[in-house]
């Protein structure tokens, strides 16, 4: 029975943290997070901005006016003073990979915080990369719902929801794999070192915030995308805690990769 008892309170914390990535508010206020829930319902950017977010094809064509990454990047990040290594798949995950390298090589990370650490009662994310976080003027209830402003356009930049099927040649766009009714694994998991692109509900909201798997997450598959992996510093990554800084971010191999769009 106490057996029972423990797998059904840590099926119901699952439950409890899988929601806590829709709100995405600072978890030191519970009341603004109580009504911040109304306004922004995941790990990234707010539904009514989200509105706004590119219509991918389902086929595998990768939308066009993005970055794309064609092949494999480093990108080297410093942490509370040490090196966090990241290896960016742009076979597997093109647009995501290629706007997350793009944004590096702008320096949109250098100087954000992590506004959002889920270390218990089991280890769950680090989350960061919103903008706004650069700015000491904004509320820190307010972070977790930036994305980022393409100085070009002037307009915030949205990416597709793109998660490749293990065993399948392209991605599948703007949709889960249960909305696309996918019973199988994608080819990029939320294992413990995965770093993956936070979004609201729509799945086409993804714009600048990422997160670090701190654990196996399995229950993530199929619904968040998965560019990249750590493979250097994951104790940095564990001992991350919440508005701690990135210093710099700096692609450090790959970059002939990245292609811009004409």
């Amino acid at each position: 029975m106490m057996q029972q008892l423990r797998k059904w309170s840590w099926t119901l914390c699952l439950v409890v943290m899988v929601v806590g990535l829709t709100a995405c508010t600072n978890t030191e206020d519970t009341s603004a997070a109580s009504e911040s829930m109304d306004e922004t319902t995941a790990i990234d950017t707010p539904v009514e901005e989200a509105g706004e977010a590119p219509v991918a094809s389902e086929s595998g064509t990768v939308p066009a006016g993005l970055p794309v990454l064609n092949g494999a990047a480093t990108v080297e990040m410093q942490i509370n003073g040490g090196t966090v290594v990241i290896e960016v798949d742009g076979d597997r995950a093109p647009v995501t990979a290629g706007n997350f390298v793009d944004l590096v090589e702008r320096g949109v990370y250098d100087g954000v915080s992590f506004h959002r650490v889920v270390k218990s009662p089991e280890p769950f994310v680090v989350q960061g990369g919103d903008p706004q976080s650069k700015d000491p003027s904004v509320s820190p209830q307010m972070l977790g719902t930036g994305s980022f402003t393409d100085p070009d356009t002037n307009e915030p930049r949205y990416i597709p929801l793109e998660i490749q099927p293990s065993g399948a040649d392209s991605p599948l766009y703007s949709r889960t794999f249960d909305e696309a009714q996918i019973g199988e694994p994608p080819a990029l998991t939320h294992t413990r070192g995965a770093v993956a692109m936070a979004r609201s509900q729509l799945p086409d909201s993804a714009s600048a915030q990422f997160y670090f798997a701190l654990a196996d997450l399995p229950f993530l598959d199929g619904s968040y995308a998965v560019f990249g992996y750590v493979t250097e510093g994951m104790d940095i990554v564990d001992n991350i805690e919440q508005g701690d800084i990135v210093e710099s971010a700096t692609v450090v191999s790959g970059i002939e990769n990245l292609q811009q769009p004409e």
